[in-house]
């Protein structure tokens, strides 16, 4: 790969990334809903706890995201 296709992979990462936090603000599950959910589920929670959870869903699909569209560059 050279370093355009680099370049081009992380513009687009990014693109995709801000247009993501545009589209959650919106659409943003609150630590407050999430514990809701939580709770609904049987799960005895705080807000904190509630809070990492959120934080780490959304670092784990991040991660999935860019893995995807890394292994695309592949082809």
């Amino acid at each position: 790969m050279n370093k355009k296709d680099h370049i081009g992979l992380f513009l687009m990462e990014r693109i995709l990334k801000m247009r993501n936090e545009d589209e959650n603000e919106r659409r943003r599950i609150t630590p407050e809903k999430a514990l809701e959910m939580l709770k609904t589920e049987g799960l005895d929670l705080t807000l904190e706890q509630a809070r990492d959870i959120l934080v780490f869903l959304r670092k784990l699909a991040n991660s999935a995201v860019c893995k995807y569209l890394r292994k695309g560059e592949l082809k």
